[in-house]
């Protein structure tokens, strides 16, 4: 307890008695609440082995409800801190829930991501893990959107694994136009971690980083079952560049051949 009041003091810029108060409610959340929400609405887990045990580890989901982050929080072995919008920090009911989970404001508003990008790295740096929802907002229609490549940058970054989900059916649960859930069961899938092994300590044009995003993007259609329409058709400006790619496929190809012989 001491040490989880620590944490909440040190990290997240609180007084004793705010530090106190978030760690006691980090608790309840954690041992009373997360058990209802699994019981209500979380339904097949698929692939929860795929999160690495220790190290520096990425989430990157599907985002079709507020149900997404609710869930995976429920049901993930390791403590998760996802960027989440502003909104939920204006709320009297989510604001401290945000706080004691550790969750890291991003006002969209705001051109200026520093601190944001700021807290992402220290929690990698720390070995902790980072959820992220590459498309940045919910979806409106229920199929996936197009996604930044802000998570591949954290992942090159922080030389860390990305690790797939798929949320299947949070949408209907909870879609975007509807204030409170339905009572309806959520699908997990969790895929293996990708790792960029061959990309770590370069230098990336947009195209690479692109075509990267979009390979994950790939992953994550598969697991709920879509199609990722919006990958970029021109993925390199050069000849040279093209090469990379294609050599940057087949070395992460041998790493995870190599590791699944080792296992």
């Amino acid at each position: 307890m001491l040490k989880l009041i620590g944490k909440h003091k040190k990290e997240y810029g609180l007084g004793i008695m705010g530090a106190v108060v978030s760690a006691v409610l980090y608790i309840f959340l954690r041992y009373v609440i997360a058990p209802i929400i699994k019981l209500i609405w979380v339904g097949k887990i698929e692939g929860i082995e795929n999160i690495p045990a220790r190290g520096p580890v990425i989430i990157a989901s599907n985002h079709g409800s507020y149900l997404d982050f609710i869930c995976f929080w429920a049901i993930a072995p390791r403590s998760v801190q996802y960027l989440a919008a502003e909104v939920f920090y204006k709320s009297k009911f989510w604001r401290p829930i945000m706080i004691a989970t550790g969750q890291i404001k991003v006002e969209r508003d705001n051109q200026d991501k520093t601190k944001v990008l700021e807290q992402a790295h220290y929690i990698l740096r720390n070995e902790g893990m980072l959820g992220i929802f590459p498309e940045g907002t919910r979806t409106r229609t229920g199929e996936l959107g197009k996604a930044y490549t802000g998570v591949v940058k954290f992942a090159l970054k922080a030389k860390a694994p990305i690790v797939p989900v798929g949320m299947i059916g949070a949408y209907r649960a909870w879609p975007p136009h509807k204030k409170l859930p339905r009572l309806r069961k959520v699908h997990i899938k969790i895929d293996k971690p990708i790792y960029h092994h061959d990309h770590y300590d370069k230098e990336h044009t947009e195209d690479i980083l692109r075509w990267l995003t979009d390979d994950l993007m790939a992953v994550i259609a598969g697991l709920i079952g879509q199609e990722y329409k919006h990958h970029n058709k021109y993925l390199a400006d050069s000849k040279e560049q093209k090469e990379k790619i294609i050599e940057g496929r087949i070395i992460k190809k041998k790493h995870e051949d190599q590791k699944i012989s080792k296992n």
